[in-house]
Protein backbone atom coordinates (compact mmCIF):
# COMPACT_ATOMS: atom_id res chain seq x y z
CA UNK A 1 0.00 0.00 0.00
CA UNK A 2 2.86 2.99 0.99
CA UNK A 3 4.45 1.79 -2.59
CA UNK A 4 1.17 2.11 -4.20
CA UNK A 5 0.84 5.75 -2.30
CA UNK A 6 4.13 6.76 -3.06
CA UNK A 7 3.79 6.17 -6.86
CA UNK A 8 0.61 7.75 -7.06
CA UNK A 9 2.16 11.26 -5.57
CA UNK A 10 5.34 10.85 -8.34
CA UNK A 11 2.77 10.37 -11.24
CA UNK A 12 1.44 13.23 -10.99
CA UNK A 13 4.97 14.56 -10.88
CA UNK A 14 6.78 13.01 -13.67
CA UNK A 15 3.79 14.57 -15.95
CA UNK A 16 4.19 17.94 -14.27
CA UNK A 17 8.03 17.65 -14.69
CA UNK A 18 6.91 16.23 -19.32
CA UNK A 19 4.83 19.10 -19.42
CA UNK A 20 6.84 22.12 -18.27
CA UNK A 21 10.13 20.18 -20.63
CA UNK A 22 7.51 20.79 -23.71
CA UNK A 23 6.69 24.03 -22.60
CA UNK A 24 9.87 25.19 -22.43
CA UNK A 25 11.30 23.84 -25.31
CA UNK A 26 8.47 24.99 -27.92
CA UNK A 27 7.37 27.99 -26.82
CA UNK A 28 10.74 29.63 -25.30
CA UNK A 29 13.32 28.10 -27.21
CA UNK A 30 12.25 26.35 -30.24
CA UNK A 31 10.02 29.25 -31.60
CA UNK A 32 12.05 32.08 -31.14
CA UNK A 33 14.89 30.39 -32.61
CA UNK A 34 12.65 29.68 -35.74
CA UNK A 35 13.05 33.01 -36.34
CA UNK A 36 15.92 34.09 -35.63
CA UNK A 37 16.52 31.66 -38.47
CA UNK A 38 14.38 33.09 -40.66
CA UNK A 39 16.58 36.33 -40.68
CA UNK A 40 19.55 34.77 -41.59
CA UNK A 41 20.83 35.27 -37.58
CA UNK A 42 23.18 32.19 -36.65
CA UNK A 43 24.23 30.89 -33.44
CA UNK A 44 27.24 30.08 -32.56
CA UNK A 45 28.55 26.84 -33.48
CA UNK A 46 29.07 23.42 -30.89
CA UNK A 47 28.26 20.05 -30.42
CA UNK A 48 25.46 18.66 -31.60
CA UNK A 49 21.97 18.74 -30.14
CA UNK A 50 19.35 16.35 -28.95
CA UNK A 51 15.70 17.43 -29.65
CA UNK A 52 14.57 17.89 -26.30
CA UNK A 53 17.41 18.07 -23.83
CA UNK A 54 20.14 19.55 -26.13
CA UNK A 55 23.57 19.40 -24.82
CA UNK A 56 22.68 18.47 -21.22
CA UNK A 57 24.13 14.79 -21.68
CA UNK A 58 27.39 16.37 -22.43
CA UNK A 59 27.40 18.41 -19.78
CA UNK A 60 30.70 18.33 -17.78
CA UNK A 61 30.65 17.57 -14.16
CA UNK A 62 34.03 18.26 -13.52
CA UNK A 63 37.22 19.90 -15.19
CA UNK A 64 34.80 21.84 -17.43
CA UNK A 65 37.32 23.92 -19.07
CA UNK A 66 39.36 21.15 -20.30
CA UNK A 67 35.94 19.87 -22.41
CA UNK A 68 35.12 23.53 -22.94
CA UNK A 69 38.65 24.01 -24.23
CA UNK A 70 38.97 20.78 -26.41
CA UNK A 71 35.57 21.68 -28.15
CA UNK A 72 37.10 24.84 -28.92
CA UNK A 73 39.56 22.90 -30.97
CA UNK A 74 36.70 21.68 -33.24
CA UNK A 75 33.83 24.00 -33.15
CA UNK A 76 36.02 27.26 -32.65
CA UNK A 77 36.70 30.29 -30.13
CA UNK A 78 33.15 31.41 -29.00
CA UNK A 79 30.63 27.52 -28.30
CA UNK A 80 26.66 27.72 -27.78
CA UNK A 81 25.51 25.54 -25.74
CA UNK A 82 21.83 23.95 -24.58
CA UNK A 83 20.14 22.49 -22.06
CA UNK A 84 16.08 22.43 -22.58
CA UNK A 85 15.54 26.32 -23.25
CA UNK A 86 18.90 27.44 -21.09
CA UNK A 87 21.62 29.29 -23.51
CA UNK A 88 25.06 29.09 -22.87
CA UNK A 89 28.11 30.30 -24.79
CA UNK A 90 31.60 29.60 -24.00
CA UNK A 91 34.46 31.84 -24.94
CA UNK A 92 37.36 30.09 -25.17
CA UNK A 93 39.90 33.08 -26.81
CA UNK A 94 40.79 36.28 -25.37
CA UNK A 95 40.11 38.38 -27.89
CA UNK A 96 36.61 37.05 -28.08
CA UNK A 97 36.38 37.52 -23.40
CA UNK A 98 37.54 41.14 -23.81
CA UNK A 99 35.61 42.43 -26.39
CA UNK A 100 32.12 40.78 -25.44
CA UNK A 101 32.88 41.37 -21.55
CA UNK A 102 35.22 44.32 -21.36
CA UNK A 103 34.51 46.91 -24.54
CA UNK A 104 30.88 45.67 -23.93
CA UNK A 105 30.09 45.63 -20.19
CA UNK A 106 27.33 47.59 -20.27
CA UNK A 107 25.63 44.54 -22.48
CA UNK A 108 26.65 41.58 -20.66
CA UNK A 109 27.87 42.10 -16.45
CA UNK A 110 24.48 40.67 -15.54
CA UNK A 111 24.36 37.49 -13.92
CA UNK A 112 21.99 34.85 -14.88
CA UNK A 113 19.97 33.43 -12.00
CA UNK A 114 21.27 31.27 -9.91
CA UNK A 115 18.25 29.06 -8.17
CA UNK A 116 19.81 26.59 -6.14
CA UNK A 117 23.21 28.55 -4.77
CA UNK A 118 20.76 31.81 -4.76
CA UNK A 119 16.98 32.01 -4.80
CA UNK A 120 16.36 28.47 -3.31
CA UNK A 121 19.38 28.70 -0.26
CA UNK A 122 18.70 32.43 0.04
CA UNK A 123 21.65 34.01 -1.38
CA UNK A 124 20.85 35.77 -4.21
CA UNK A 125 21.13 39.21 -2.58
CA UNK A 126 25.10 38.69 -2.40
CA UNK A 127 28.03 40.47 -4.22
CA UNK A 128 28.55 38.13 -6.02
CA UNK A 129 25.29 37.31 -7.38
CA UNK A 130 23.23 40.86 -7.46
CA UNK A 131 21.82 41.80 -10.65
CA UNK A 132 23.78 44.80 -12.15
CA UNK A 133 20.57 46.60 -12.76
CA UNK A 134 19.94 46.23 -9.11
CA UNK A 135 21.01 49.71 -7.48
CA UNK A 136 22.63 47.68 -4.61
CA UNK A 137 25.41 46.75 -7.57
CA UNK A 138 26.63 50.14 -7.80
CA UNK A 139 26.57 50.51 -3.78
CA UNK A 140 28.56 47.01 -4.22
CA UNK A 141 31.21 48.21 -6.16
CA UNK A 142 31.83 51.60 -4.31
CA UNK A 143 32.31 50.14 -1.03
CA UNK A 144 34.96 47.38 -2.35
CA UNK A 145 36.53 49.49 -4.38
CA UNK A 146 36.94 52.43 -1.59
CA UNK A 147 38.19 49.50 0.55
CA UNK A 148 40.55 47.57 -1.34
CA UNK A 149 42.04 50.47 -3.18
CA UNK A 150 45.81 50.46 -3.94
CA UNK A 151 45.56 53.45 -1.32
CA UNK A 152 43.40 51.68 1.09
CA UNK A 153 45.16 48.10 0.67
CA UNK A 154 48.30 50.16 2.40
CA UNK A 155 46.20 50.01 5.65
CA UNK A 156 46.08 46.32 6.05
CA UNK A 157 49.94 45.77 5.33
CA UNK A 158 50.84 45.66 8.99
CA UNK A 159 48.50 42.97 9.26
CA UNK A 160 49.86 40.34 6.36
CA UNK A 161 53.34 40.94 7.37
CA UNK A 162 52.10 39.83 11.18
CA UNK A 163 50.60 36.62 9.30
CA UNK A 164 53.14 35.76 7.28
CA UNK A 165 56.18 35.83 10.34
CA UNK A 166 53.49 33.02 11.87
CA UNK A 167 53.14 31.50 8.51
CA UNK A 168 57.35 31.62 8.16
CA UNK A 169 57.03 29.92 12.08
CA UNK A 170 54.85 27.04 11.15
CA UNK A 171 56.66 26.02 8.09
CA UNK A 172 59.67 25.41 9.76
CA UNK A 173 58.04 23.26 12.75
CA UNK A 174 55.93 22.00 10.76
CA UNK A 175 56.78 21.48 7.14
CA UNK A 176 54.78 18.89 5.97
CA UNK A 177 51.28 20.46 7.29
CA UNK A 178 52.18 23.60 4.52
CA UNK A 179 48.91 23.14 3.07
CA UNK A 180 47.12 23.85 6.55
CA UNK A 181 49.61 26.68 6.97
CA UNK A 182 49.04 27.96 3.81
CA UNK A 183 44.79 27.70 4.42
CA UNK A 184 45.69 29.33 7.63
CA UNK A 185 47.52 32.26 6.75
CA UNK A 186 44.64 33.12 3.39
CA UNK A 187 41.92 33.27 6.02
CA UNK A 188 43.53 34.48 8.16
CA UNK A 189 44.75 37.98 6.50
CA UNK A 190 41.31 38.08 4.93
CA UNK A 191 39.56 37.67 8.55
CA UNK A 192 41.32 40.27 9.79
CA UNK A 193 41.29 42.76 7.40
CA UNK A 194 37.28 42.36 6.92
CA UNK A 195 36.79 42.20 10.60
CA UNK A 196 39.69 42.78 12.65
CA UNK A 197 39.27 38.58 14.06
CA UNK A 198 42.25 37.23 14.93
CA UNK A 199 42.68 33.55 13.84
CA UNK A 200 44.72 31.48 16.62
CA UNK A 201 45.09 28.24 15.46
CA UNK A 202 44.62 25.84 12.01
CA UNK A 203 41.89 24.64 13.80
CA UNK A 204 40.74 28.20 14.63
CA UNK A 205 36.35 27.57 14.68
CA UNK A 206 35.54 30.12 11.69
CA UNK A 207 38.67 28.73 9.37
CA UNK A 208 37.08 25.16 9.70
CA UNK A 209 33.93 26.97 8.93
CA UNK A 210 34.77 28.85 6.38
CA UNK A 211 36.29 25.90 5.00
CA UNK A 212 32.62 23.79 4.97
CA UNK A 213 31.20 27.02 3.84
CA UNK A 214 33.37 26.78 0.27
CA UNK A 215 32.32 23.45 0.23
CA UNK A 216 29.06 23.87 0.71
CA UNK A 217 28.42 26.54 -2.14
CA UNK A 218 30.59 24.33 -4.86
CA UNK A 219 28.07 21.25 -3.66
CA UNK A 220 24.89 23.63 -5.01
CA UNK A 221 26.63 24.82 -8.36
CA UNK A 222 27.67 21.64 -10.01
CA UNK A 223 26.37 21.82 -13.76
CA UNK A 224 23.65 20.23 -14.53
CA UNK A 225 22.92 18.29 -10.84
CA UNK A 226 19.27 20.01 -10.28
CA UNK A 227 16.53 20.27 -12.67
CA UNK A 228 15.34 23.71 -11.07
CA UNK A 229 18.08 25.28 -13.25
CA UNK A 230 16.29 24.34 -16.05
CA UNK A 231 12.50 24.41 -14.97
CA UNK A 232 12.56 27.50 -12.45
CA UNK A 233 8.42 26.56 -12.00
CA UNK A 234 9.95 23.31 -9.71
CA UNK A 235 11.18 25.48 -7.07
CA UNK A 236 7.38 26.28 -6.11
CA UNK A 237 7.05 22.42 -5.13
CA UNK A 238 6.42 21.50 -1.52
CA UNK A 239 9.81 20.89 0.58
CA UNK A 240 7.94 17.47 1.39
CA UNK A 241 6.68 16.16 -2.50
CA UNK A 242 8.45 13.34 -3.73
CA UNK A 243 11.41 14.58 -5.74
CA UNK A 244 11.89 18.02 -3.88
CA UNK A 245 14.99 17.39 -2.13
CA UNK A 246 16.85 19.81 -3.88
CA UNK A 247 14.68 22.43 -2.24
CA UNK A 248 15.92 20.56 1.21
CA UNK A 249 19.22 20.52 -0.05
CA UNK A 250 19.53 24.22 -0.88
CA UNK A 251 17.67 25.90 2.41
CA UNK A 252 19.92 23.62 4.60
CA UNK A 253 23.18 24.65 3.00
CA UNK A 254 21.69 28.02 2.21
CA UNK A 255 21.19 28.50 6.46
CA UNK A 256 25.24 27.28 7.50
CA UNK A 257 26.14 29.61 5.32
CA UNK A 258 24.47 32.55 6.16
CA UNK A 259 26.09 31.87 9.68
CA UNK A 260 29.00 32.05 8.73
CA UNK A 261 29.24 35.48 7.61
CA UNK A 262 26.91 36.98 10.28
CA UNK A 263 28.83 35.17 13.28
CA UNK A 264 32.07 37.33 12.29
CA UNK A 265 30.19 40.49 11.39
CA UNK A 266 27.91 40.60 14.61
CA UNK A 267 31.40 40.08 16.53
CA UNK A 268 33.26 43.05 14.13
CA UNK A 269 30.07 44.92 15.34
CA UNK A 270 30.05 44.22 18.73
CA UNK A 271 33.35 44.99 19.16
CA UNK A 272 33.41 48.11 17.27
CA UNK A 273 30.26 48.98 19.52
CA UNK A 274 32.76 48.20 22.98
CA UNK A 275 35.56 50.49 21.39
CA UNK A 276 37.96 47.25 21.34
CA UNK A 277 38.39 46.24 17.83
CA UNK A 278 41.36 46.24 15.39
CA UNK A 279 40.64 48.08 12.08
CA UNK A 280 39.06 46.49 9.24
CA UNK A 281 37.35 47.14 6.33
CA UNK A 282 33.90 46.05 8.41
CA UNK A 283 34.73 49.16 11.15
CA UNK A 284 35.73 51.68 9.02
CA UNK A 285 32.60 51.63 7.25
CA UNK A 286 30.42 51.04 10.68
CA UNK A 287 32.03 53.81 12.00
CA UNK A 288 31.73 55.93 9.06
CA UNK A 289 28.00 55.54 8.84
CA UNK A 290 27.77 56.43 12.41
CA UNK A 291 24.08 56.27 13.37
CA UNK A 292 22.34 57.10 10.03
CA UNK A 293 22.83 53.30 9.40
CA UNK A 294 20.08 51.51 9.27
CA UNK A 295 19.15 47.50 8.73
CA UNK A 296 19.39 47.88 4.78
CA UNK A 297 22.74 49.52 5.06
CA UNK A 298 24.35 46.90 7.58
CA UNK A 299 22.97 43.98 5.77
CA UNK A 300 24.65 45.56 2.54
CA UNK A 301 28.09 46.12 4.42
CA UNK A 302 27.92 42.51 5.82
CA UNK A 303 27.28 41.18 2.15
CA UNK A 304 30.34 43.31 1.41
CA UNK A 305 32.56 41.98 3.99
CA UNK A 306 31.41 38.11 3.49
CA UNK A 307 32.50 38.74 -0.22
CA UNK A 308 36.35 40.13 1.09
CA UNK A 309 37.13 36.53 2.10
CA UNK A 310 34.80 34.43 -0.22
CA UNK A 311 36.85 35.57 -3.10
CA UNK A 312 40.13 36.37 -1.04
CA UNK A 313 40.57 33.30 1.15
CA UNK A 314 39.81 30.49 -1.24
CA UNK A 315 41.68 31.45 -4.26
CA UNK A 316 45.07 32.67 -2.39
CA UNK A 317 44.81 29.46 -1.26
CA UNK A 318 44.45 28.06 -4.42
CA UNK A 319 47.39 30.37 -6.37
CA UNK A 320 49.79 30.07 -2.96
CA UNK A 321 50.09 25.69 -3.16
CA UNK A 322 50.89 26.06 -7.06
CA UNK A 323 53.51 27.79 -5.95
CA UNK A 324 54.91 25.60 -4.26
CA UNK A 325 54.57 22.76 -6.83
CA UNK A 326 56.10 24.58 -9.17
CA UNK A 327 59.43 25.45 -7.42
CA UNK A 328 59.70 22.18 -6.17
CA UNK A 329 59.49 20.86 -10.13
CA UNK A 330 61.58 24.20 -11.17
CA UNK A 331 64.76 24.34 -8.63
CA UNK A 332 66.47 26.27 -11.25
CA UNK A 333 63.63 28.92 -11.45
CA UNK A 334 63.67 29.38 -7.66
CA UNK A 335 67.33 29.67 -7.56
CA UNK A 336 67.96 32.35 -9.90
CA UNK A 337 64.84 34.12 -7.64
CA UNK A 338 66.66 33.42 -4.59
CA UNK A 339 69.50 34.64 -6.18
CA UNK A 340 67.59 38.33 -6.53
CA UNK A 341 66.11 38.34 -3.13
CA UNK A 342 69.44 37.92 -1.58
CA UNK A 343 71.28 41.02 -3.44
CA UNK A 344 68.51 43.00 -2.65
CA UNK A 345 67.79 42.03 0.59
CA UNK A 346 70.84 40.00 2.45
CA UNK A 347 70.53 40.30 5.68
CA UNK A 348 66.08 40.93 6.46
CA UNK A 349 63.27 39.92 5.05
CA UNK A 350 61.92 40.93 2.18
CA UNK A 351 58.67 43.62 2.48
CA UNK A 352 56.23 45.40 0.07
CA UNK A 353 58.33 48.18 -0.46
CA UNK A 354 60.75 46.11 -2.57
CA UNK A 355 58.20 45.29 -5.24
CA UNK A 356 59.27 47.37 -7.86
CA UNK A 357 62.43 45.91 -7.12
CA UNK A 358 62.02 41.94 -7.56
CA UNK A 359 60.51 42.05 -11.49
CA UNK A 360 61.73 38.23 -11.76
CA UNK A 361 59.48 37.68 -8.21
CA UNK A 362 56.51 39.60 -10.13
CA UNK A 363 56.97 37.90 -13.16
CA UNK A 364 56.57 33.95 -11.20
CA UNK A 365 53.22 35.49 -9.90
CA UNK A 366 52.13 36.35 -12.77
CA UNK A 367 53.60 32.89 -14.78
CA UNK A 368 52.09 31.00 -11.46
CA UNK A 369 48.17 32.35 -11.87
CA UNK A 370 48.86 31.77 -15.89
CA UNK A 371 50.00 28.03 -15.58
CA UNK A 372 46.91 27.16 -12.75
CA UNK A 373 44.60 29.86 -13.02
CA UNK A 374 42.73 29.81 -9.67
CA UNK A 375 38.91 30.28 -11.32
CA UNK A 376 39.15 28.65 -14.28
CA UNK A 377 35.99 29.71 -15.64
CA UNK A 378 35.40 32.55 -13.51
CA UNK A 379 31.96 33.43 -13.14
CA UNK A 380 29.25 33.66 -15.36
CA UNK A 381 27.85 36.62 -17.11
CA UNK A 382 24.30 37.36 -18.68
CA UNK A 383 23.39 38.90 -21.75
CA UNK A 384 21.32 41.66 -21.21
CA UNK A 385 20.07 42.41 -24.72
CA UNK A 386 20.00 40.84 -27.93
CA UNK A 387 23.70 40.84 -29.45
CA UNK A 388 25.62 40.31 -32.46
CA UNK A 389 29.49 39.04 -32.29
CA UNK A 390 31.53 38.13 -34.88
CA UNK A 391 28.07 37.49 -37.12
CA UNK A 392 26.63 35.11 -34.44
CA UNK A 393 23.82 35.65 -32.71
CA UNK A 394 23.57 36.03 -28.36
CA UNK A 395 20.29 35.78 -27.68
CA UNK A 396 19.27 37.96 -24.03
CA UNK A 397 19.69 36.07 -21.53
CA UNK A 398 22.23 34.23 -21.93
CA UNK A 399 24.94 32.79 -19.80
CA UNK A 400 28.10 34.03 -20.70
CA UNK A 401 31.75 31.84 -19.40
CA UNK A 402 35.14 32.99 -20.41
CA UNK A 403 37.09 29.62 -20.48
CA UNK A 404 39.98 31.79 -18.57
CA UNK A 405 41.63 28.40 -18.76
CA UNK A 406 41.96 28.11 -22.31
CA UNK A 407 42.65 32.02 -22.49
CA UNK A 408 45.35 31.82 -20.74
CA UNK A 409 46.31 28.43 -22.09
CA UNK A 410 46.42 29.05 -25.83
CA UNK A 411 49.72 28.65 -27.46
CA UNK A 412 49.14 31.72 -29.88
CA UNK A 413 49.51 34.22 -27.50
CA UNK A 414 51.38 32.00 -25.19
CA UNK A 415 53.53 29.79 -26.80
CA UNK A 416 54.42 26.59 -24.88
CA UNK A 417 51.34 26.70 -22.68
CA UNK A 418 52.29 24.16 -20.80
CA UNK A 419 55.46 25.28 -19.61
CA UNK A 420 56.08 27.34 -16.69
CA UNK A 421 58.34 30.08 -17.94
CA UNK A 422 58.51 33.45 -15.86
CA UNK A 423 60.56 35.29 -19.00
CA UNK A 424 57.38 35.37 -20.96
CA UNK A 425 56.98 38.28 -18.54
CA UNK A 426 60.22 39.98 -18.83
CA UNK A 427 61.61 42.02 -21.39
CA UNK A 428 60.70 44.68 -23.71
CA UNK A 429 57.13 45.28 -23.28
CA UNK A 430 56.74 45.15 -27.19
CA UNK A 431 58.35 41.82 -26.69
CA UNK A 432 56.65 40.12 -23.35
CA UNK A 433 53.53 38.23 -23.54
CA UNK A 434 50.33 39.60 -22.80
CA UNK A 435 49.62 39.99 -18.67
CA UNK A 436 47.51 37.43 -18.05
CA UNK A 437 46.47 39.79 -15.46
CA UNK A 438 43.70 40.93 -17.79
CA UNK A 439 42.30 38.16 -17.85
CA UNK A 440 42.43 35.63 -14.52
CA UNK A 441 40.76 38.80 -12.09
CA UNK A 442 37.48 38.99 -14.59
CA UNK A 443 36.02 41.18 -16.74
CA UNK A 444 34.48 44.63 -17.16
CA UNK A 445 32.26 45.86 -14.21
CA UNK A 446 32.65 41.95 -12.38
CA UNK A 447 36.40 42.11 -12.60
CA UNK A 448 37.70 41.64 -8.79
CA UNK A 449 37.60 44.42 -6.95
CA UNK A 450 40.63 43.24 -4.63
CA UNK A 451 43.44 41.90 -7.36
CA UNK A 452 45.89 44.78 -6.11
CA UNK A 453 45.55 43.42 -2.07
CA UNK A 454 45.33 39.96 -3.59
CA UNK A 455 48.50 40.90 -5.24
CA UNK A 456 50.55 42.23 -2.75
CA UNK A 457 49.99 39.43 -0.56
CA UNK A 458 51.61 36.90 -2.77
CA UNK A 459 54.49 39.00 -3.03
CA UNK A 460 54.97 39.02 0.49
CA UNK A 461 54.55 35.51 1.13
CA UNK A 462 56.23 33.97 -1.77
CA UNK A 463 59.39 36.70 -1.80
CA UNK A 464 59.68 35.23 2.23
CA UNK A 465 59.18 32.24 1.38
CA UNK A 466 61.98 32.13 -1.00
CA UNK A 467 64.57 34.04 1.05
CA UNK A 468 63.85 31.68 4.45
CA UNK A 469 63.37 27.95 2.69
CA UNK A 470 64.48 25.93 -0.15
CA UNK A 471 62.01 23.76 -1.77
CA UNK A 472 62.08 20.53 -3.46
CA UNK A 473 61.24 16.74 -4.31
CA UNK A 474 60.51 14.69 -1.20
CA UNK A 475 62.81 11.59 -0.98
CA UNK A 476 61.61 8.16 0.20
CA UNK A 477 63.46 6.06 2.63
CA UNK A 478 66.29 4.80 0.17
CA UNK A 479 67.31 8.58 -0.67
CA UNK A 480 65.28 8.48 -4.26
CA UNK A 481 63.96 11.57 -5.27
CA UNK A 482 59.64 11.57 -4.96
CA UNK A 483 58.14 12.96 -8.25
CA UNK A 484 55.07 14.64 -7.09
CA UNK A 485 51.84 14.07 -8.70
CA UNK A 486 49.59 16.78 -9.56
CA UNK A 487 45.97 16.28 -9.45
CA UNK A 488 43.50 19.00 -9.17
CA UNK A 489 40.04 19.60 -7.47
CA UNK A 490 37.40 20.37 -9.67
CA UNK A 491 34.70 23.59 -9.08
CA UNK A 492 34.52 27.13 -8.88
CA UNK A 493 37.87 27.11 -7.77
CA UNK A 494 41.04 25.01 -9.06
CA UNK A 495 42.78 23.41 -6.09
CA UNK A 496 45.99 21.54 -6.28
CA UNK A 497 45.06 18.14 -3.98
CA UNK A 498 48.02 17.41 -1.77
CA UNK A 499 51.85 16.32 -3.06
CA UNK A 500 54.87 15.61 -1.29
CA UNK A 501 57.60 17.99 -1.60
CA UNK A 502 60.39 19.00 1.31
CA UNK A 503 60.53 22.43 3.23
CA UNK A 504 63.75 23.07 4.80
CA UNK A 505 65.36 26.31 6.23
CA UNK A 506 68.42 27.34 3.97
CA UNK A 507 70.74 28.00 6.61
CA UNK A 508 70.44 29.12 10.11
CA UNK A 509 71.14 32.69 9.82
CA UNK A 510 68.24 32.91 7.41
CA UNK A 511 65.88 31.13 9.66
CA UNK A 512 66.36 34.20 12.47
CA UNK A 513 65.15 36.71 10.06
CA UNK A 514 62.04 35.53 11.45
CA UNK A 515 62.18 33.81 14.94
Amino acid sequence: MAMSSESSLLRPGLLLLFSLAIYYYAYLWYLPQRRFRARGIKLPPGPKQKWLTGNLHQLPRIYPWLTFASWAKTYGPVIYLRAFNKSTIVLNSGKAALELLESRSGLTSDRPTSWMGGEIAGRKASVFLTSSTDPRFQFFRRLLRNGLNPRASKDYRPIQLQENQILLQNLANFPQDYGAHIRRNAVAVILKVAYGYQVESNDDPLVLQLEHAFQLATSLNIPGKYWVEFFPLLRFLPSWFPGAGFKRTAQSAGHEMKRTETAPFEWAKTQVEKGDFIDSFTSKHLLEGGETLDGNSLTDIRWCAAALYVGGGDTTVSAMLTFILLMTLHPEIQKRAQKDIDTLAPNRLPSHDDYESLPYIRAIIKETLRWGPVAPLGLPHKAMEDDIYENYFIPKGTTIFANIWAIVHDEEIYPDPHVFNPERHLGNPEGRQPDPFKFIFGFGRRACPGAHLAEMSLFLNITSILAVFDISKAVDEKGIEIEPKIEWSSGATMHLKPFQCQIKPRSKERQTLFE
